[in-house]
C-alpha cells in the first residue's frame, strides 16, 4: 500500500519578506518554510498552526490555501505537502520552540530563489506559488468524522 508522508508548510509573508527556518543537517545550514508532518487526530490547519508555532514561536492562522504538491525526495520518500499562506502586517521576532530549528530569517523572494541552501526544491517552488498570486479559500479543505467534531 502506498503511504506517503503527509506534511504541511506555511508561506509567511510580511513587508515584502518571507520567513524561513534554518536547520542544521550534519552541521550544514538549510532553509525551509515552517513545515512538518500531520499528526494523528489533527486537521491540516491545526498542523500548520502547530508547526508554525514550534518552528518560529509565532502564533498565527493560515488565511488561504496555495497548493498541494506531490513530491518524491531523492531518497525515494514520497510526500504530499499542503501549502498555506499567512500574510502579516509586519515582520516579527522569532523564538523557535523546536530544537531542530537553529534560527529564522526574513528574506526576499530573490534571496530564497537564488539560494544554494534550500532543504528541497519545494522551498523555491512554494515561493513561486506565492508569486503567481493564486490562493484558494480554506473552505476547500474539510475534516469529517467524530475525531474532528468540535
Amino acid at each position: 500500500m502506498f503511504s506517503p508522508h503527509v506534511t504541511v508548510a506555511c508561506i509567511v509573508h510580511a513587508e515584502n519578506k518571507f520567513l524561513v527556518v534554518e536547520e542544521l543537517i550534519n552541521g550544514i545550514p538549510f532553509w525551509n518554510q515552517p513545515a512538518g508532518h500531520l499528526e494523528a487526530n489533527e486537521t491540516l490547519l491545526e498542523a500548520a498552526e502547530r508547526e508554525l508555532w514550534e518552528e518560529t514561536g509565532i502564533k498565527a492562522q493560515p488565511q488561504a490555501f496555495l497548493k498541494l504538491h506531490q513530491w518524491i525526495a531523492p531518497d525515494k520518500t514520497p510526500f504530499i505537502r499542503f501549502l498555506f499562506l499567512i500574510e502579516m502586517e509586519k515582520t516579527m521576532d522569532t523564538a523557535p520552540q523546536d530544537d531542530d530549528i537553529h534560527c529564522c530569517h526574513w528574506l526576499s523572494a530573490e534571496e530564497i530563489l537564488n539560494s544554494q541552501q534550500l532543504r528541497s526544491p519545494l522551498v523555491a517552488e512554494s515561493i513561486r506559488c506565492y508569486l503567481e498570486r493564486r490562493a484558494y479559500p480554506l473552505s476547500i479543505l474539510d475534516s469529517y468524522g467524530s475525531l474532528f467534531a468540535k
